[in-house]
Parts: C-alpha cells; structure tokens; sequence
C-alpha cells in the first residue's frame, strides 16, 4: 500500500534536497495548490521526513487501533455512560482535526515535517481507537434484548431456529419469537436454548416450524469463578436470554414461513443424507464439515479431538474454506490451461476465472454450512484474497490480513475476544511472515521432498503462533497434537475436502456415493488419528488459567513487534524501534504474569452448591457430585487433570456428605452445608471465624452476624467468589465486582 502522502524531497523514500526553494505557487509538495502570483521567497533548509511508513504500509495498523478501542471497551466493569461516550466522541474529533491539520501546517512553515506526519499519523490512529470503541458499544447496543431475571417453569412456545448438542452430550434446540406464559413481551427473551433430557433427534421437528414444549429456564450463567469465561457475555452478543431444560416431548404447532427455512431444510436434509450414506461417527464428522451440522457427533467423539488437538477441524473455520477454494481455483486453472493447450480460449485470464470460480464456491460453502460467526469470519478471509487475485493484487500479504480483520471488526466487534479470530488470525499472519524464508530456503531441497516439508514447517509454524492463546482459553495443551495434524491436514486437504466438492458436484444426478465414501475414509482416517494421539501417554496437560492481562499483553506485544519489525529505521531509536521494543516488553511481561500467577485458596460456585480448598495435592472438592461443571473447569485453571471424585478424596474436608468442615489458615473454618434445612443448620452454626457455604438461605442468624455467610440470595449478587486468608481476615473477590452483601465481618 502506498504511503498517505508521496515521498518528499529529502526522505528516506524521495530525491535529496539540502536546500528547497519554498513557495506557495509549488506544486511539487502534496496539499499545495498552485497561485496566480510569482512572490519571491527565501530558500530554507527542510528537515527530513521521517520513514514512519513501513513495507507494508500504514493500512496493516488500521485493525490494530480498532482492536484497541474495542478492548478498551470490553474492559470497561460497566457500560459506559454519557460521559465516557462524550469523551469518546471529543476523542474522534481532536484525532480527526489533528489528522487533517498537519499537512496544511507544515505547509506554511508553522511546523516540521517530522511533527506534520506524527500528528497526521497519531490523530488517525486516535479516531481508529476512538471508531473502534464506538464500533463496540453500537454492535452490544444492536443486539441488545431482555435477560430473563427469575427461574422460570411453565409452557414455552416459539421457532426453532438451531439444533446443536451440549458438552453433556444432549441435544439442544434455540428457540426465538418467544411466548411465555404471564410474562409480557418487553420482558420475553429474544431467544433461549433448551437441552433435551429425553427425546430422540429422530423426532425433532423441521428448522423453521413453531414448537411447543414445558421447560425450566433461568437467566444464562455466570462465570464459574472470579477471571474464568463469562457465558453472559457471550449469550448477550447472540441475543440469548435464557437457557434451561425440558422433559417434555417438543410439539410442532405451526409450519414454517418463509422460503428461507425451506434453504435451511434442504441444508438439514443434506446433512442427513451424508450421515446416512457413510454411518457411524465418520458420517457425523462428514456432516459437520460439509453442512455445519454437529448434533450427530457424540461428546465422546469431541473429547478425542480435543485430546489430539483436532478439534478444530471439526468447526468449520479458514482451513475449510481455504482448502475448498483452493481445491475449485487449482482444479479449474489447471482445467484451463489446458485448454489454452489445445488452442481454446488462449486469451482468457484463467487466473481471474479460477478466482472467481472459487469465490462463487465459498459463497456456496457459506450457505451450505449454516453461516456461523465462524464461517462468516473465514469465509471473508478468503474472498478478500481472492477479490486481490481479481484487482492483480497480491493475495497474500499483510495488508490483505488486515482487510479481513477490519471488516470483521466492523461488523462483529465481539469477535476480537473470541478465541476463533485470535487463533485464526494468529497462524495466517505467522504464515505470511514464513512464507520468505521458506520461499529461499525450498529452491535447496529436492523436489520430492519439498510437499512434505513444506507440511511440517506450516504446521509447526502455526501450531506455535496458537498454541498460547489456546492454552489460555481452553487451559489444556495437546503433547501430541503437532503429529496429529501433520497426519490429518494432508487427507482433509487431498481427500476429505475434494471430495466434498465433488459429491456437491454430483449430487443433483445422483452420482455423489464414490465420492462421499473417499470422504467417510478420509473422516474414519481422521478419527483413528485421533484416538491413537489421544491415547498416548501424557496426551494432554492442564495449563494454569492466566491473569486477564495475559492476553491482551499477548497479542499486541506480538502485533507491535511484528508490525515494527518489517518497517525500514530512519535512525537507531525511532519510532518503529520503540514499537518493537515495547512489543517484545509486552510479551516477556505477559510470560512474567502467566508464570507468577497463583491460584486463589477458596472457590465458592455461584449458587453454593460447590467450594474448592487448595491444598498442597491440589484442589480438594466438598463434594464428589453436584456442581460438576464448576468444578471441572475449577480444576483445569488450576492446572489440575484431575476428576471431581478424585479431588474430593484428597485430604483437607470432613463431617458426613450434607455438612463439610474444612480449617483454613489464621484459625478460621469453613462450613458448606447442602440438603434440605441447610439455611437452619448454618444458622445455628454461626460463630466468630467462621465462614457459612450454604445452598439455601440461612435464616436465624445474629444481628450483626458474627460469621461470613455466602448464600443463595449473597451470591446470587456478587456470582461465584474466590477467597484468600489475610492478617485482616478472609479477602474476598467476586465474579461481578460486587460484594456478596450483609454479613461480612
């Protein structure tokens, strides 16, 4: 990309000049305008410019300030009111008037060009932070919808409009245009989702239809503990209300409207007819990959990829749709060019026609695979590098990277914290920034070898760009997980996805069953790959829950060492050497953080039904049932592998199964106290130094109390709590911020 202005005379990048003859009727400096008058003028000494734009241009930092600004504002602990978002807009104009100012300013001789390109480079960077924070707070105002604030029992009737499967292994169905019983409609969720405890998929009605069922909801759930995942976030951005159960058979009551829903089922149809011509889990993983459709894969399936660190392809994201686009654009140019072999259309671009072959193809894969955030995000990566093969552009460079991100940023600014956008971002610029190296070092190898090692670099080269961010969101690495990508890539690649295109291809003559059974062999050769890693000895470890500054330290330490890095220095201490200094600060200060966290002595899960006491064997559990999803992520932040039966067993509680005693440091104790008549019994239980656990409310205690009580109605105010023992006393941090109410010493 070109800089914002042309190179003057004197700068790194234009003519020398040790004197410049200064005039208003110049033409030869950007912004002047030529004059009707001739005035004589002095001959003055113009300072070089400095390099600020680097080989890839001032475009690549768009994203980067955009992401600043939308960090900022999920950082905020409250959304902001009308006077940070007045802030926010004075911010935008003082970057837009600096933006503007410093060309005209320098051009009189008000100021030096070094400081006309810092306040017309800073000014737009501050109107990118300032749009971006903006972009964040509009998009949580789009989506904005009622969150249901009580538990509710009772008919629920609405659209079926998702079917998935939970990580227990039951299915799901998302409901939206609700109707719930004695509950008005400016009150009524957008959507909620509701797992099946007893029904068949087999008996699930159509996408699109109006059903009918009695279910439990409640509002979605809180972070498990103080800094884990917030699922509330999460389901705002998807318009999720609440989520809860149903035992009751799900009825259909009304047909669907619309052609789209006929799209959907003729997507739903293909996906059961992938699953019912391969079978078994293979035929379920075909389905996922070709149609977005998971429901037919069992937990039991997903938790050997996650083991083998495949997982990721089974959500369809950029590998899919690049590999399938990449299929369908070499395919169709090797095609032509064949014909322009045989003297047939020997003046067409074929280039262009296979780019623009493979960009209809994506669309189409788009449409076929539901168009989740995911397939939306990967889908736009690879139509702006095809669109670049259109405009005789580079396809990939940093700046056709950072095309992708603005747009996705702009029009889904919550994906920025999603671990998806990070990962896939993440391994496409780290292959970018191996694609020189590997270009000069390839010509030395034999040709046969040059495939498979040009495999093993990629992988490795994108595994390590991944694999911290995956290890502080989902707090586990795969060992193994480089192998088993280096054996499953190449099949998804070479097999599995031609041959999904293939059978697409073949499907309306009905000739699509040789080519979905090449696809079943090459999903069956997956999941062997996956089990055989996944039963290796130390196939997985659990990784400590990082500080919430870790990440972002992470990615724009990595993103400032790698921007600054590529540019050209003007001088030993310039600015694009500080960027990279600061860069490299940010990641060894992220590594310091991660390394010197420590875990919290006291968990308490957000309704009481659970509390974790770190011991010197490691987390032990009240209880061996109940709360088990708390406690297992509890454990993997710990770093801990260990089930909820085996931290119960360790050492540290005692008292029979419905009142647990644990001794805490300074003379304390804890009670948890669960069952019918808990609140009474911890009533009666209060004493000095003591802290109540109970899952129900505690009634009869003194007026103050003399203990710490976390109950049903204190939690329910300050979420999951995390306690540490202090000269002072218990110290406690909440999961909203806000203390767990009366009661505290």
């Amino acid at each position: 990309m070109a800089p914002l202005a042309d190179p003057l005379p004197g700068s790194p990048d234009g003519p020398p000049a040790d004197a410049l003859t200064v005039s208003r009727t110049s033409a030869a400096l950007p912004g002047f305008a030529p004059s009707r008058t001739r005035a004589p003028v002095a001959r003055v000494a113009r300072p070089p410019r400095p390099a600020a734009v680097g080989r890839a241009g001032l475009f690549v930092w768009v994203p980067v300030c955009l992401a600043l600004g939308i960090a900022g504002w999920f950082a905020l602990p409250a959304p902001p009111g009308w006077p940070l978002r007045a802030l926010v807009v004075a911010l935008a104009a003082l970057g837009l008037t600096c933006a503007r100012a410093g060309l005209p300013l320098a051009e009189r001789g008000r100021i030096g060009w070094p400081l006309a390109d810092f306040l017309r480079v800073g000014g737009m960077a501050l109107l990118l932070v300032a749009a971006g924070a903006g972009l964040a707070g509009l998009r949580s105002a789009q989506v904005a919808a009622p969150i249901l604030e009580w538990r509710y029992y009772g008919p629920v009737e609405g659209r079926l409009i998702e079917i998935d499967r939970s990580a227990r292994d039951r299915l799901r169905l998302t409901l939206d245009q609700l109707r719930l019983r004695d509950t008005p409609p400016q009150r009524t969720p957008a959507r909620v989702r509701l797992s099946l405890m007893d029904q068949a998929a087999l008996d699930l009605p159509a996408l699109g239809r109006r059903v009918m069922l009695t279910g439990h909801l409640g509002p979605p759930p809180g972070p498990a503990a103080p800094g884990s995942f917030d699922f509330r976030r999460h389901a705002w951005f998807e318009r999720l209300g609440a989520v809860g159960y149903t035992r009751s058979p799900v009825l259909a009551v009304a047909e669907a409207e619309g052609g789209l829903w006929a799209m959907h089922r003729a997507r739903m149809a293909i996906s059961d007819a992938i699953r019912a011509r391969i079978g078994g889990q293979e035929g379920a993983v075909a389905a996922a990959l070709m149609t977005g459709d998971r429901s037919g894969i069992e937990e039991a399936t997903n938790e050997v990829m996650r083991a083998s660190n495949l997982y990721h392809i089974i959500s369809i994201s950029g590998l899919h749709m690049s590999m399938l686009a990449g299929f369908v654009y070499a395919a169709l140019r090797i095609a032509l060019a064949a014909m322009q072999g045989l003297r047939v259309g020997a003046a067409l671009p074929i280039h262009k026609l296979a780019a623009l072959a493979a960009l209809l193809a994506a669309a189409g894969y788009l449409w076929l695979s539901g168009g989740g955030v995911a397939t939306e995000r990967a889908f736009v990566m690879v139509a702006v590098m095809l669109l670049a093969i259109l405009a005789d552009r580079r396809a990939i460079s940093l700046r056709t990277v950072a095309l992708a991100a603005t747009i996705i940023l702009a029009y889904s600014p919550e994906a920025l914290a999603s671990p998806g956008f990070q990962m896939s971002f993440a391994a496409t610029v780290a292959l970018i920034l191996s694609y020189g190296p590997w270009s000069r070092l390839s010509p030395h190898l034999p040709v046969w070898l040059r495939p498979v090692a040009m495999l093993l670099v990629s992988s490795l080269v994108a595994a390590l760009a991944t694999s911290p961010i995956a290890a502080a969101h989902f707090n586990r690495m795969a060992q193994y997980g480089l192998l088993a990508n280096l054996l499953v890539v190449p099949v998804m690649g070479t097999l599995v996805m031609p041959a999904g295109v293939i059978a697409a291809l073949l499907a309306p003559v009905g000739l699509a069953g040789p080519a979905l059974w090449v696809m079943g062999v090459g999903t069956a050769w997956m999941l062997m790959v996956a089990r055989f890693v996944a039963d290796l000895g130390g196939a997985v470890s659990a990784v400590a829950l990082p500080p919430a500054a870790v990440l972002p330290l992470m990615g724009f330490g990595a993103t400032l060492a790698v921007l600054c890095w590529r540019g050209r220095f003007a001088r030993p201490l310039g600015i694009l050497t500080l960027g990279r200094g600061a860069g490299l600060a940010m990641l060894a200060a992220a590594a310091v953080l991660w390394l010197a966290e420590s875990r919290p002595l006291l968990l308490v899960a957000p309704e009481g039904e659970a509390v974790g006491l770190m011991t010197d064997a490691g987390r032990a559990v009240s209880k061996p049932a109940g709360g088990a999803f708390v406690v297992k992520t509890w454990l993997l932040e710990d770093g801990d592998i260990a089930t909820q039966a085996e931290a119960a067993a360790r050492t540290a509680w005692r008292g029979d199964r419905r009142d647990r005693q644990a001794d805490l440091p300074g003379g304390w104790q804890i009670l948890h106290l669960t069952g019918k008549g808990a609140g009474q019994r911890a009533g009666a239980a209060c004493r000095p130094r003591r802290i109540l656990v109970a899952t129900e409310a505690v009634t009869g205690l003194p007026d103050p109390p003399d203990c710490l009580v976390l109950d049903p109605p204190r939690l329910r105010r300050s979420g999951a709590v995390a306690i540490e023992m202090t000269a002072d006393g218990p110290q406690l941090r909440s999961a909203t911020g806000r203390p767990p109410g009366a009661g505290r010493p």
